[in-house]
């Protein structure tokens, strides 16, 4: 009688211990896997973090002279669409004489909108301004009442407590009429 290889029993244990060995490594791997998931998936951001990255804002309702409120990263940025007189204002302001000395064309990618952090660098305040009728300060731009900070129509810092300029978001425009901000 021959032999016959794949009737030999020592080669078919080996082939089942191969088989055993690769399946259980297979779904050893797959375990660990799926046991890990959990943990890598929670160092990602929380959907509520995501949102906040970056805020779409509409401008085609804002006429000019008048200014809107969005909310970016829990924080207020004043969007303000500025008249000619405005820009006029905080474009001849002398640089030498600013705390923080930043020209208006830095400030703004289009000199009719101006996009700004709304918290005074004093304490963290929100400056009035905003609002038909709200106090603009001595420099048309905006006040913040609790210690006395006034900003221009850039958002500069031109008198008072405050030691920065309002902050400038990272900001673009998609279109004529839409920004995204963050």
């Amino acid at each position: 009688m021959t032999d016959n290889p794949t009737n030999n029993p020592e080669e078919m244990d080996g082939d089942r211990r191969d088989f055993l060995l690769i399946s259980t490594t297979v779904l050893g791997v797959a375990g660990v896997a799926a046991a890990a998931w959990p943990f890598i998936h929670s160092i990602n951001p929380a959907k509520d973090v995501l949102a906040l990255a970056s805020t779409e804002v509409d401008l085609s309702a804002i006429e000019e002279g008048m200014a809107i409120t969005a909310m970016w990263r829990g924080k207020p940025v004043f969007i303000r669409h500025r008249t000619a007189e405005e820009i006029q204002a905080a474009e001849s302001v002398d640089l030498g004489e600013l705390r923080d000395p930043q020209a208006d064309a830095d400030r703004v990618q289009k000199p009719e909108w101006l996009v700004t952090v709304g918290v005074c660098t004093h304490l963290g305040c929100i400056p009035s301004g905003q609002g038909i009728g709200d106090t603009r300060g001595d420099f048309g731009g905006w006040y913040c009442p609790c210690h006395g900070s006034h900003y221009d129509t850039s958002g500069r810092i031109r008198k008072g407590p405050a030691p920065f300029n309002l902050p400038v978001p990272p900001y673009a425009f998609t279109d004529d009429t839409m920004i995204v901000i963050g």
